[in-house]
């Protein structure tokens, strides 16, 4: 490809804004070298993780418009490192396109970038391949890896979580990057332009569907150093309804109050279209909230109350841990 010594020096640029003092070596490399930070760590754990963004990006190439999907990417694996108490600590991506395009690529480098920053984890390498005749001209798929750090005393494992206690639930920024399979389906991109505003939204469609995924590590990071959380999900693939009981021990389940939040207007929107049950709708998409956290329910209040103080994420109480039969629905409706 044309320009390619440019590019590589642009995504190392791009990447050394993420560094961390633990990067030995990044990308230009056969391997990214990292120490493990032992003078914070007594008895590191290694956790990590990997996904994609799924049909997401054929919404972003059709409509031209692919930072997000960079920050989706790295939201997607460093979202699922945080429910175990793990600290973000370095980044990989897969890039695998048509035909190379130098803009499209700066454009998702520019994105992962972004999203390693907000994670606070360093983008240490990855490899981009152009493989034609898998993919067509302006087709491409990502893939991240990630690892994270816990110490081997402090990894949250739901194993104190109780009856009665609180689930607090965060804001999600939209979809996310789940359930992309149904709302292509429901608002096809080829017949849809990305400007369109349909109601009950606001804002173009493009906007909405592609707002790229939020990003917890930091607010995670700042409620744990000041609450003991028992348990936390992250609210991907399957929603609240197989997600939450992931993090709780056999025989206990939720309460869930489907009045402590609204609905947002996209999820609305896809309801309406598609005629989707309230029960599917949970299972299918994260329906306004990302991130769970299992907390004894008398620090449920000053959780909320410190969220609201220290960022812009909404965050509610949205149901209560109870003890659920041999064989019973683990996630019901107060």
């Amino acid at each position: 490809m044309d320009g390619a010594a440019e590019l590589v020096g642009d995504i190392r640029a791009l990447a050394a804004r993420t560094a961390r003092p633990e990067t030995i070596l990044g990308i230009g490399g056969f391997a990214a070298l990292s120490r493990v930070p032992v003078d914070r760590y007594r008895r590191p754990v290694l956790v990590s993780s990997t996904d994609g963004v799924g049909t997401k990006i054929k919404l972003a190439q059709a409509w031209g418009r692919h930072r997000g999907v960079g920050v989706d990417l790295v939201a997607m694996v460093v979202n699922d490192l945080l429910p175990c108490g793990a600290e973000p600590f370095l980044f990989l991506d897969y890039l695998a396109m048509g035909r190379l395009d130098a803009a499209v690529i700066r454009e998702l480098v520019d994105g992962i970038s972004d999203g390693c920053a907000k994670a606070g984890c360093a983008l240490v390498g990855g490899e981009t391949a152009e493989m034609p005749g898998v993919y067509g001209d302006g087709e491409y798929d990502v893939a991240g890896f990630g690892v994270g750090l816990v110490e081997e005393n402090e990894i949250v494992d739901g194993s104190r979580v109780c009856r009665g206690a609180a689930l607090v639930g965060l804001a999600s920024s939209g979809l996310h990057s789940n359930g992309f399979s149904l709302v292509r389906r429901l608002l096809p991109p080829e017949e849809l332009d990305g400007g369109t505003i349909l109601a009950p939204l606001t804002v173009p469609l493009a906007d909405e569907l592609l707002a790229p995924t939020r990003i917890y590590a930091q607010l995670i990071a700042l409620v744990r150093s000041q609450f003991d959380i028992w348990a936390m999900a992250h609210i991907t693939g399957g929603g609240l309804l197989e997600n939450v009981p992931r993090t709780l021990p056999e025989g206990l389940g939720v309460a869930l109050d489907r009045r402590a939040w609204s609905l947002p207007p996209i999820f609305r929107l896809l309801q309406e279209r598609g005629d989707i049950s309230d029960r599917e709708m949970l299972r299918t998409f994260n329906c306004g909230i990302g991130y769970t956290l299992v907390v004894e329910a008398n620090a449920a209040d000053r959780l909320l109350a410190t969220v609201r103080d220290v960022s812009d994420c909404a965050a509610f109480r949205i149901g209560e841990i109870v003890e659920v039969p041999p064989g019973g629905e683990r996630v019901g409706f107060a």
